[in-house]
């Protein structure tokens, strides 16, 4: 490392960080909030287990304030401060529609395998966090938003990608929209789909939608739409239409590919990863 080396990348670090720092002060402009002032108290004021994987925190502002307004398909960060002494944030989707005050966050419990540990701050929430708690939240984020107009509409989850999925169909289903909705989802059984009943409910609305679940290993006494992996084949997908992807990224990567097999422009395929995405747009 001479010091011509060091000072090149000292120019590169401040110039990203540069750009980085725009970025944020815009995002605070468009929140309509001070630099970093994004931190509010939300008490919980229902839970409700939606699998026995996944809680749903009903949120509602500690201090009376207006609810601030988000896109559908946003997510809010959550600051807990841990046992330990640590103070670690995570970002969960919301799981109901713009419109109403309170705010659903929708927190599925990682369980720890292999060399994955388990969800620190999951875990935390679904096991100390119940109504009347207050919660730190965050001001809405996110780029992965419903956009308006009349095209038709893919919307892609599995597992718990049907948060922010979930949110655009509520939003869709209560503006009355008469857009072409196509919803696919897949799932490890009918016990561990989160917002089943919701996702039938809000599809019911829709004039124009429908509705393809897959279950991996169906059980209980509901049969199931269909058995495997999600296959879009045999769906008629129309032409201009605009897809959302939320979930693991193989499922991603699959439906990705799929769409743009059948015609769907990159440009007009949006996804939120819960993570890096891996090389997701190397998919062909």
């Amino acid at each position: 490392m001479t010091a011509e080396v060091a000072a090149a990348w000292d120019e590169v670090y401040w110039l990203m960080a540069g750009s980085l720092i725009t970025l944020e002060t815009r995002l605070y402009a468009q929140a309509g909030v001070a630099d970093g002032d994004v931190w509010r108290p939300w008490t919980v004021v229902s839970r409700i287990e939606e699998t026995p994987e996944v809680a749903t925190f009903m949120l509602r502002p500690a201090d009376r304030a207006p609810s601030p307004p988000f896109l559908p398909g946003q997510y809010v960060s959550v600051r807990a401060d841990l046992p330990d002494g640590a103070r670690q944030i995570r970002q969960y989707s919301l799981s109901c529609a713009p419109n109403g005050t309170d705010r659903w966050i929708s927190v599925k419990r990682i369980g720890g395998t292999g060399d994955s540990p388990e969800g620190e701050v999951s875990n935390w929430l679904h096991a100390n966090v119940r109504e009347g708690d207050v919660l730190s939240v965050s001001t809405p984020f996110g780029d992965t938003v419903l956009h308006d107009g009349d095209s038709p509409l893919v919307l892609a989850s599995a597992g718990i990608g049907s948060t922010p999925i979930i949110s655009m169909l509520a939003h869709l289903a209560a503006t009355g929209s008469t857009r072409p909705v196509i919803t696919v989802h897949a799932d490890r059984s009918e016990r561990t789909h989160a917002f089943r009943a919701e996702l039938r409910t809000c599809v019911g609305k829709l004039p124009r939608a429908q509705a393809h679940v897959w279950y991996e290993h169906p059980e209980g006494p509901w049969p199931a739409d269909r058995t495997g992996l999600a296959d879009l084949s045999a769906i008629e997908i129309p032409d201009g239409s605009r897809a959302y992807l939320c979930g693991p990224v193989p499922f991603m990567r699959s439906v990705r590919s799929q769409l743009l097999d059948r015609g769907v422009p990159a440009e007009r395929i949006h996804y939120e990863a819960f993570g890096p995405d891996m090389g997701l747009e190397t998919a062909a």
